[in-house]
C-alpha cells in the first residue's frame, strides 16, 4: 500500500509538472511515403524532440528526462527522489518562513535556483541565447549538410520524382522562432540550389507551425515564389491552452479532469495507470473531500504563492525558451508576462530584458497577426491546409481543460477558428438547426461537437476524432503530403480522406501510428475513453449528490479491499 501510494503521488506530481511543460515527440519518419510520386521536394519540421547536446557531447536535460526525476527507492538507482527529497530539504526553510511571516521572496529566488540546477544546460540565457554550446548533435547536422545539398530524387518516365521523407529540416527547437525562420528560408534555397526545381512542398507540427508562421510573416515574396504548399498538423500557431494556461494564472486543480486525462493517456499507451488511482480519485471528487481538503491551503498559501512561484518555476525550466512563448495566446500574454517577469519597471524585467525582447518582437510579428499572415499566404497563391485533432481531454491543470481538444490544443486554435461545443455538451439544438437553415449543414460534424464553417480555411480544414496531438498516422501524413506538393488546392472534396470528419482507430498497439480512418458518423463517433455529464459535478441537487457520493465510496472501498487480499 505504502509503495502504491508513492506511486501515485509521483505521479501526479509528474503530471502537474508536465502539464506546463510537456510536448509531442519529434514525429517518426516513415518508409511507406518515400514512394510518393511528387514532382517538388516536401520538407518537414516537427516539434521539440530532438536531442540536444552540450559542447562536450552530453545530452542535456530533456522534457522527456522528467520520469527520471520522479523514481521510486524500488527503482534502480532511487536517484531521482533523491534528488527531489534534496530539493524539498532545502526549499523547507524558506516555505515555512513564507507561511509564518508572509515574506515569500527568499521561498521564490531558491526554488528558481534549485529547480534551476536539474535544468541548467537546457535553459537559455537571459538574453534568450543558448549557454554551454549546446544545441543540435554533429550527426545532426552533419545530416542536415548531406539533405541540402544531395538530389535524392529519381527520374520516371522522364519526369523527375523526389524521396518524400529527406528533407527534413531540423534545429534548436527552444530557439527564438523568428530566429528559426531565417535558418529555414535559407533551407529553403539551399534545397532549390541542390535538387533544381523552383518550389518546395512544407508540413508543419506543433513548434514547427511557428516556425513555419514566421517564415510566412518575414518572407511573403519568397514564399509565394518558392512554396507550393502549406500543410499544418496539430498546430500551436494561434496558441496551445496547455502551455499558455500554465503560466498565465489559469490554473483548476479538478480531480475529474485528472481522471480523464489519465483514462487518455492509459488508451494511447503512453503509461498505464491503476484503477486503484481512477477510483480514488473519482471518491474525492463525488464526495467533495478534494475541495475540502484543500481549501485552508488554497486561502492561506495558494493565492499568496501562485504568481512567485510560476516565475520560479517558469524561469528555471523551459520558459527561457521563446519558442514555448510561442504557443502563448495572444489573449494570455500581457498576463504570462507579469507572471513571468512581474509589472513594468520590475527588476526581473530588467534582468531578462534581452529575452523579453524577443518575445516581445514576436508577440507583435507573428502573434497579433496569425490570421492575416495566412490568409495573405494563401491570396499570393501558396496552397493551405490543416488537420485539427480532437476527442482528448486537454492537460488538467489548464482552467479550460473542458474544450474539445487534442490533449494540448483546442480545436477552436488549432482548426483556426472551428466553433466547438465541449467535452460535457455538444452544439446545441437550435445552434444546428440555425446553421444547417443557413446551408452549412456539411460543415457540422455528426458528433454534434464542431462547426468547421466559421474556419479561417473550411475548405481545406479537416479533422480527426480519436488521434492525438503527439500521434501522426499515416492518414494524415497522405493528406498532408498531398496538401503540401499537389498542383491544384487540395479540399475536402478532393483529398484522398474520405470526409470533412473521419474517425481514428489504433490497430496496433504498439505503433500508434498503424491505425485506420474512417468517414465519422452519428454511430462510430463516439470514442473518448470517459464519460463527461455536467451534472455528474453539481452539487445543487443533495439527493443527487448523496447517490453520486454513495456510489463513489462503495466503488473506492471495494477496489481497496480487492488490492488489499491480493496482495494478501
Amino acid at each position: 500500500m505504502k509503495q502504491t501510494m508513492k506511486k501515485v503521488i509521483s505521479l501526479a506530481l509528474a503530471l502537474v509538472l508536465l502539464a506546463a511543460v510537456g510536448a509531442p515527440a519529434f514525429a517518426k519518419e516513415t518508409n511507406w511515403i518515400s514512394q510518393s510520386m511528387s514532382d517538388i521536394p516536401v520538407i518537414r519540421i516537427s516539434g521539440d524532440g530532438e536531442k540536444l547536446y552540450d559542447e562536450d557531447g552530453k545530452k542535456v536535460f530533456h522534457y522527456k528526462d522528467i520520469g527520471s526525476v520522479f523514481k521510486s527507492d524500488d527503482d534502480d538507482d532511487g536517484e531521482g527522489n533523491e534528488t527531489l527529497r534534496a530539493v524539498a530539504n532545502i526549499m523547507m526553510p524558506f516555505l515555512i518562513q513564507g507561511m509564518l511571516l508572509d515574506n515569500w521572496d527568499p521561498y521564490y529566488e531558491n526554488l528558481q535556483k534549485e529547480i534551476g540546477d536539474l535544468f541548467e544546460h537546457s535553459l537559455l540565457d537571459h538574453d534568450g541565447n543558448p549557454q554551454y554550446g549546446t544545441g543540435l548533435s554533429a550527426e545532426r547536422k552533419e545530416k542536415m549538410e548531406r539533405t541540402r545539398h544531395n538530389d535524392q530524387a529519381w527520374v520516371k518516365d522522364g519526369v523527375k520524382y523526389y524521396v518524400q521523407d529527406r528533407y527534413w529540416f531540423y534545429y534548436d527547437w527552444r530557439l527564438d522562432p523568428i530566429e528559426t525562420a531565417a535558418e529555414f528560408k535559407a533551407f529553403i534555397d539551399d534545397i532549390l540550389a541542390s535538387t533544381g526545381s523552383t518550389q518546395v512542398g512544407v508540413i508543419a507540427s506543433c513548434l514547427g507551425t511557428n516556425v513555419v508562421t514566421a517564415y510566412l510573416a518575414l518572407y511573403p515574396e519568397h514564399a509565394a515564389q518558392h512554396v507550393r504548399g502549406v500543410a499544418y498538423d496539430g498546430s500551436v500557431a494561434a496558441g496551445a491552452e496547455m502551455m499558455s494556461e500554465a503560466i498565465s494564472g489559469k490554473f483548476n486543480v479538478d480531480p475529474a479532469a485528472i481522471n480523464r486525462a489519465l483514462l487518455d493517456c492509459g488508451a494511447i499507451g503512453m503509461f498505464n495507470v491503476d484503477e486503484f488511482v481512477n477510483i480514488t480519485l473519482e471518491m474525492l471528487d463525488q464526495t467533495g473531500l478534494f475541495d475540502t481538503m484543500l481549501a485552508i491551503p488554497k486561502e492561506v498559501v495558494y493565492y499568496k504563492i501562485v504568481k512567485g512561484a510560476t516565475s520560479a518555476l517558469a524561469l528555471s525550466t523551459f520558459y527561457t525558451w521563446p519558442s514555448y512563448w510561442a504557443c502563448v495566446s495572444k489573449e494570455d500574454f500581457p498576463t504570462a508576462m507579469e507572471y513571468v517577469f512581474g509589472p513594468e519597471g520590475s527588476d526581473k524585467r530588467a534582468e531578462y530584458a534581452g529575452l523579453i525582447a524577443k518575445l516581445e518582437n514576436y508577440d507583435a510579428v507573428v502573434r497579433q497577426h496569425v490570421p492575416e499572415i495566412l490568409t495573405q499566404t494563401v491570396n499570393n497563391g501558396v496552397h493551405f491546409g490543416v488537420i485539427s485533432k480532437y476527442g482528448f481531454q486537454t492537460l488538467p491543470i489548464c482552467e479550460t481543460n473542458y474544450l474539445v481538444s487534442d490533449q494540448f490544443a483546442s480545436v477552436g486554435r488549432s482548426s483556426f477558428g472551428a466553433t466547438t461545443g465541449t467535452i460535457y455538451e455538444d452544439l446545441s439544438e437550435d445552434y444546428i438547426a440555425a446553421r444547417t437553415e443557413a446551408g452549412f449543414g456539411d460543415y457540422l460534424s455528426p458528433d454534434g461537437q464542431i462547426d468547421a464553417s466559421t474556419c479561417l480555411f473550411p475548405e481545406s480544414t479537416w479533422f480527426i476524432k480519436g488521434s492525438s496531438h503527439s500521434n501522426w498516422s499515416d492518414w494524415e501524413l497522405r493528406l498532408l503530403y498531398d496538401i503540401a506538393s499537389a498542383k491544384e488546392q487540395i479540399t475536402v472534396d478532393t483529398g484522398c480522406w474520405p470526409s470533412r470528419f473521419v474517425v481514428y482507430s489504433y490497430t496496433n498497439p504498439d505503433e500508434a501510428s498503424d491505425g485506420e480512418i474512417e468517414a465519422m458518423t452519428a454511430a462510430n463517433c463516439d470514442t473518448e475513453n470517459w464519460a463527461a455529464d455536467r451534472n455528474d459535478y453539481d452539487s445543487s441537487d443533495p439527493f443527487r449528490w448523496l447517490i453520486k457520493a454513495l456510489s463513489a465510496w462503495i466503488k473506492w472501498i471495494r477496489v481497496l479491499f480487492n488490492k488489499i487480499f491480493r496482495r494478501g
